[in-house]
């Protein structure tokens, strides 16, 4: 199973169960960021690409691959990206070179799966 394909399901069999407690906090907290990342002042893109800017300076991994592979599906470019880890870096210092990497290896695997 490839790396993208086991994220996303794991991602979404464990969201299944989160929801499924019927936890009326978590519920909304789901919606909110649901909502939060609709077109609106700012487009969606522009709202994932500060996504992935802030879970890179946060240092989540999981929150990386998710935001790479929304940014993947709004269209974003190998040199946007490249802005965002700059960014990202320069914001977050030399702690975030780590995840800089692993950012990289996750975006080449959504590449190639789509080729």
């Amino acid at each position: 199973m490839s790396q993208v394909k086991a994220f996303n399901e794991y991602r979404a069999r464990m969201n299944e169960k989160l929801l499924a407690h019927d936890n009326k906090v978590l519920k909304r907290f789901f919606n909110l960021d649901t909502n939060a990342y609709e077109d609106g002042a700012l487009n969606r893109k522009t709202k994932e690409l500060m996504g992935l800017v802030a879970s890179m300076v946060l240092r989540c991994d999981d929150c990386i691959r998710y935001h790479l592979g929304a940014c993947y599906e709004q269209g974003v470019t190998r040199d946007e990206l490249f802005e965002v880890f700059s960014i990202a870096n320069l914001v977050g210092g030399s702690i975030c070179i780590p995840h800089t990497r692993r950012a990289l290896e996750y975006w080449e695997v959504l590449e190639t799966q789509t080729r």
